[in-house]
């Protein structure tokens, strides 16, 4: 058993840190507090290469593996939220179902563009009212004269209108008891999308409402076979969540590097606080759990690219570090006191940002759910 990072996933985690703290962290808070989408930052990361890492070379992708696509959006979420999380989508959601289920023309079309970075794409699968049921779908696509018409709503779907999105994937009920996944062209009439949705975190990042309302697209548009959306976006969110535990591991790195920078300067009652004994008990505990989390998001990265089972393993590391961060970022901000609780110290944003790693990709009672059937319940 090694545990060692190879030297290509070391240098890779020095360029995406060198990256984060050079370019991200100086215009964080000005991005969050004015809603702004990152295009500048996102143009360097595809200069870098990081916008397709498990995308194949013949693509336009970095042909990197699944560790090295966690290790990226690790040290991304470490300094900012927002950023990691468009790269989580645009990569796991946005490119993926091109690689897994694309024909070759459908590859040829999409990838090039996604994985550079020079586009970026959606995956619309939540609605209003199928949220964790996301079973319950009820955007229909039916067949007429060699289009699909497509009616129904997407909500909370990340990357699906900003200047550089070319398309949405969506699931639809293509039949009564038959579910599909479909391509739809940003700008193709009848497909609405709404005003940026103003969010408690994640606040750079863009999301999305979308209305289809007699849109039609090519019966060419239809991503893998008819009827098998449901089993194409469960192997997705299986993908996804790898993606998402690397976030909360990476927030929590990102708030135990902050409370332990903060507390070695500030002095209370003649010393830095880091010399009592309470402080240096909690930060030794988010360093322990901040480890353990590591453990878990690498194996499942492992096994993925392994080509091995790898599906409980990361639901567990999903739910392990969604409710790690909060522990570690709540104590974080404690360590702050008052000062925490001011915007202008990242921490807060940190604490804003943590929530949503507790309900997307699966929230933890999906997790659990996923989890227990894994292990025979």
């Amino acid at each position: 058993m090694d545990l060692d990072l190879s030297d290509e996933h070391e240098l890779l985690r020095e360029t995406v840190r060198a990256f984060a703290d050079e370019r991200i962290a100086p215009v964080a808070e000005e991005l969050d507090r004015e809603h702004r989408f990152p295009y500048e930052i996102v143009a360097g990361l595809a200069e870098l290469g990081l916008m397709g890492i498990p995308i194949p070379e013949e693509y336009d992708g970095a042909g990197g593996d699944t560790l090295s696509y966690a290790i990226a959006i690790e040290e991304l979420t470490r300094v900012d939220s927002s950023v990691a999380i468009t790269v989580a989508a645009h990569t796991s959601l946005g490119t993926m179902p091109f690689l897994l289920f694309g024909s070759e023309e459908q590859k040829q079309e999409w990838l090039p563009d996604l994985a550079s970075g020079r586009k970026l794409a959606a995956f619309g699968l939540t609605e209003p009212g199928a949220g964790s049921d996301a079973g319950a779908t009820r955007t229909r696509a039916e067949l007429e004269g060699g289009e699909w018409v497509l009616d129904g709503t997407k909500i909370f779907i990340t990357n699906a209108g900003t200047d550089l999105t070319v398309c949405v994937t969506i699931t639809a009920r293509t039949g009564e008891d038959e579910i599909s996944n479909i391509v739809v062209p940003n700008g193709t009439p009848g497909y609405g999308i709404s005003a940026p949705m103003r969010k408690m975190g994640w606040r750079a990042s863009d999301t999305r409402e979308l209305s289809f309302e007699s849109c039609r697209v090519p019966e060419g548009n239809l991503l893998g076979p008819r009827g098998a959306g449901f089993k194409q976006f469960l192997e997705i969110l299986d993908g996804g969540r790898i993606s998402v535990a690397a976030m909360g591991l990476g927030l929590a790195q990102g708030a135990y590097e902050l409370a332990s920078a903060y507390t070695r300067e500030r002095e209370q009652f003649g010393k830095p606080i880091a010399s009592f004994q309470a402080v240096q008990f909690a930060l030794a505990d988010m360093a322990t759990e901040i480890e353990a989390a590591r453990g878990l998001v690498y194996k499942a990265a492992w096994l993925k690219d392994q080509g091995r089972e790898f599906a409980k393993d990361a639901a567990i590391a999903k739910l392990y570090t969604g409710e790690l961060s909060k522990r570690v970022v709540d104590k974080a901000l404690q360590l702050h006191g008052g000062y925490g609780f001011m915007d202008e110290y990242a921490i807060s944003r940190l604490y804003r940002d943590q929530k949503v790693l507790e309900i997307g990709e699966g929230t933890n009672e999906v997790q659990r759910m996923v989890i227990a059937r894994h292990v025979g319940l």
